[in-house]
């Protein structure tokens, strides 16, 4: 007799870029593991200035990776979804135009080929969500099957969408 299989993990790649809003990672991880066995956290090398990876290591169900070579993405990355949340200005454009110079660009570029579900929430101020370049790189995601959640207007000007609005379109797009 056979042993039964053990079902697969189910996994989510979370994207962290350095908009001034990464501090909210901790909230979002938190609600992907609601929904996911395992979420593998990749912040963009501009994040460190905003949020300690060192404390996302420490939540429970979240790994932290800083490395192509980590064990999790050997031989190659396994195909999942992506959330990227907060995403800057800077890597919105990156990704729009194929340049994956980092290594949470490179899983994004990677999944968006292999027609994998991505979310991406804009966190950016209103001079450069006005930047033409934001609109025409927000369509070509958009055209390409990538959900942008669009940031919010707050008493303080704009600001990454509420937490739960992001991880609902997560849920509308890659169910469990």
């Amino acid at each position: 007799m056979m042993p039964p299989e053990s079902p697969a993990l189910s996994t989510v790649y979370y994207l962290i870029s350095g908009a001034t809003t990464a501090w909210r990672a901790r909230e979002i991880v938190a609600g992907l593991l609601t929904r996911f066995d395992r979420v593998l956290t990749i912040p963009t090398p501009n994040a460190a200035r905003v949020i300690s990876a060192h404390e996302l290591a420490r939540i429970s169900g979240n790994r932290v990776i800083e490395s192509y070579l980590d064990s999790q993405l050997r031989p190659r990355p396994t195909p999942a979804p992506i959330l990227f949340a907060p995403c800057s200005f800077n890597s919105l454009n990156k990704l729009a135009h194929g340049i994956a110079d980092n290594l949470a660009l490179s899983i994004a570029s990677e999944m968006l080929g292999l027609g994998q579900p991505i979310v991406i929430a804009v966190s950016v101020n209103e001079g450069l969500w006005a930047h033409p370049q934001s609109r025409v790189s927000v369509s070509a995601l958009r055209n390409w099957g990538v959900t942008v959640v669009e940031p919010r207007r707050t008493p303080g000007g704009l600001s990454l969408a509420p937490t739960d609005e992001i991880l609902a379109e997560l849920s509308r797009i890659a169910p469990a």
